[in-house]
């Protein structure tokens, strides 16, 4: 791990404290803005659904975000990285097939909430416009924030970064001076501390149970700050979270005391066409302020969740989950990227998921079913991690019973919202399932129908091929990228390449192997001679964050080697060699089809012919792997090149009757 990462989260520091306010809390922290609008909804107020509903709230916060996320899983890092993928990577020693299914589901939800969650923020903070002019149309003002928004995430969050910190604690400032003010004229909400108010919410307000659907809302940030743990570290967060909840809280509590003083009345009849008690709160004076502040903290909200869907694709293509795409480091920082076509496909989402809506009271509908399904999948994990880590059994059956039974009542209480919109996120989530999906079956079945041959049986015949003069010479250094993990086997077909396809004499023949680690930062290099100034592999292992920069690497590997006298990469002509030119390099990499003497079954082939379109648009395997496209020969290969079966043929003997 490197040193600026080590000491990021071993040390608590102010910087570190604000760092943390600016990134992580967005998300969880603009909540106030309509948890109690959708607790209320549109029937009149009464004193009791109040403190249910804050009640409600208190326990949420304190049982899910700040025990189950602050306290045990934020203990589940990964070399200090954190989010589903990261725990994913940790418990996938377990050796259990079966775990990659949450993981996949969970890092899609997470995904699919990333598209609802800026337009429902931003939607949020610019309605309080009504509050002047009920008849405002926002849609074009918050299409237009989106879009500025994703315009300057090529820039890196550093240019932004600076800004947000100090944005984000005069945002949680006024939260909690505003709730102060309230609460200072009704101390009786206290009283919903008493989880006795939660429980009778359920059982008086007008939706019954499903009034934890908007309940919910107020935790929905707590898995971006799981994922974010990379950015900040373990202790900043767990100190800054103190301050962060005493502030949430208070703006909740003032909220309701508000109401409580309104009770009988609908939030329509309290203020314009916004109706919104987080605005009601305000003094007339201090409302535009307010909406400025909110409008800001909105887009620091949406700015955690886009950055944090970088991270997450990036690591669902190390893990095998996703195509490979283009991937940027608009900054020196580590961990800051930059994905062009995920940004602009967010966007899009975004914009359609604004158009669609309109109000961000509809969105409220499309939200939290997807982030409910995440939250489960990493409970599931993380079953699996307190298992690894062997904690008493004692301890982890309740523990995960309890959470269990939590997360399955919201998710019961967010399927009503499937028809009023959250079969959007639905079906988001699921397209995203599907990619990963397939992309991790097509990896599989093509491992499975690979022969891998052992190098010892070539040894002679490649020693001999390099110097046979009969053939003309195809490079000086001919390089082979393999999945094979034992550096005594390699796959048949680079075999056939070198042999049959058209035998390829070079001076040097080289085979890479890319081990992807489960830590995140990592980058070592082992070298094995097969044949003496003959055939060489070289196998990376890089963290599933490292960038895949084989062309620089391998450059310096050799140079590494020249420099220790291993190997000599002049040129074998003579004129060259007199000269002491370098020879030339020369990548061979093989591109699969499918042939059609495969015995793949109906499933498989649906899987490989998806597979294939998804390739033909990511990524090509060179941009991938960072080489310089002028030296490479990509070359097409059958995906069964061994069929599967002997066919037994009968041959008749020809009688020639004389």
């Amino acid at each position: 791990m490197s040193s600026h990462n080590h000491s990021l989260h071993s040390k608590l520091s102010i910087g570190g404290l604000l760092v943390t306010l600016g990134i992580i809390y967005g998300d969880i922290g603009t909540s106030p803005l309509y948890v109690m609008k959708a607790i209320i909804g549109i029937h009149a107020i009464s004193r009791d659904v109040v403190l249910g509903g804050i009640s409600c709230i208190f326990w949420t916060l304190t049982l899910q975000t700040t025990i189950k996320y602050v306290i045990i899983t934020l203990s589940a890092d990964n070399h200090g990285e954190g989010g589903i993928f990261a725990l994913f990577a940790l418990v996938k020693r377990t050796k259990i097939k079966w775990l990659i299914v949450p993981a996949i589901i969970g890092g899609s939800a997470l995904l699919a909430d990333g598209i609802i969650t800026p337009p429902i923020s931003v939607s949020s903070a610019v309605e309080g416009l009504r509050n002047f002019n009920p008849e405002i149309n926002t849609i074009p003002i918050v299409i237009g924030i989106l879009i500025v928004l994703f315009t300057i995430q090529q820039f890196g969050s550093k240019l932004v970064g600076k800004f947000f910190a100090p944005m984000m604690l005069i945002w949680f400032a006024m939260l909690g001076i505003l709730g102060t003010i309230q609460i200072l004229n009704d101390f009786s909400v206290f009283h919903a501390i008493n989880p006795y108010y939660a429980y009778e919410l359920l059982k008086i307000h007008p939706e019954g149970f499903f009034v934890l659907g908007a309940v919910f809302l107020c935790t929905t940030g707590a898995e971006a700050l799981y994922s974010d743990m990379g950015h900040c570290g373990r202790k900043n967060i767990r100190v800054s979270w103190i301050f962060v909840k005493v502030m949430l809280l208070l703006n909740y509590f003032g909220q309701g005391a508000y109401l409580i003083n309104h009770e009988g009345s609908t939030l329509s009849e309290l203020g314009g066409k916004g109706g919104n008690p987080f605005y009601l709160i305000m003094a007339e004076w201090f409302l535009p302020i307010g909406i400025v502040i909110a409008t800001m903290a909105a887009v620091i909200a949406s700015q955690a969740l886009i950055s944090g869907s970088f991270t997450l694709i990036n690591e669902a293509m190390r893990l095998n989950f996703w195509p490979k795409v283009k991937i940027k480091y608009p900054t020196e920082v580590k961990g800051q990227l930059y994905i062009p076509s995920i940004n602009w496909l967010l966007l899009l989402g975004c914009i359609g998921i604004v158009l669609y809506f309109e109000e961000s009271s509809n969105m409220e509908h499309a939200y939290g079913l997807a982030i409910i399904l995440c939250m489960i999948m990493t409970t599931i994990l993380l079953n699996f991690y307190l298992i690894m880590k062997r904690v008493k059994l004692y301890f982890i059956i309740p523990l995960i019973t309890l959470y269990l039974a939590i997360e399955f009542s919201f998710l019961y209480a967010n399927i009503v919202k499937f028809l009023h919109g959250g079969f959007v996120t639905l079906i988001i989530a699921i397209g995203l399932i599907g990619v990963m999906a397939t992309w991790y079956l097509a990896k599989q079945i093509s491992k499975n129908y690979t022969k891998i041959v052992k190098i010892d049986d070539y040894k002679k015949v490649l020693a001999e091929l390099s110097v046979d003069l009969s053939i003309p010479k195809y490079a000086t250094h001919l390089v082979y990228m393999t999945n094979s993990n034992r550096s005594d086997e390699i796959e048949e077909k680079v075999m056939y390449s070198i042999l049959q396809k058209r035998p390829k004499r070079a001076d040097l023949y080289w085979f890479i192997h890319v081990n992807i680690l489960s830590e995140p930062y990592k980058k070592e290099y082992k070298v094995t001679e097969i044949i003496k100034d003959d055939l060489y592999r070289i196998d990376f292992n890089l963290g599933f964050r490292e960038p895949t920069k084989i062309n620089l690497m391998f450059k310096q590997v050799i140079k590494e080697m020249v420099d220790r006298g291993e190997v000599d990469i002049t040129s074998r002509y003579e004129s060259l060699s007199k000269n002491n030119i370098i020879g030339d390099f020369k990548f061979v990499l093989s591109e699969k089809f499918l042939s059609n003497d495969g015995d793949l079954t109906f499933f498989e082939k649906v899987v490989m012919n998806t597979y294939f379109i998804m390739k033909k648009l990511s990524l090509s395997e060179e941009k991938g792997f960072g080489l310089d496209s002028s030296s490479v020969k990509i070359e097409q290969f059958p995906l069964v090149l061994h069929p599967p079966e002997k066919i037994e043929m009968k041959r008749i003997e020809n009688h020639s009757h004389l």
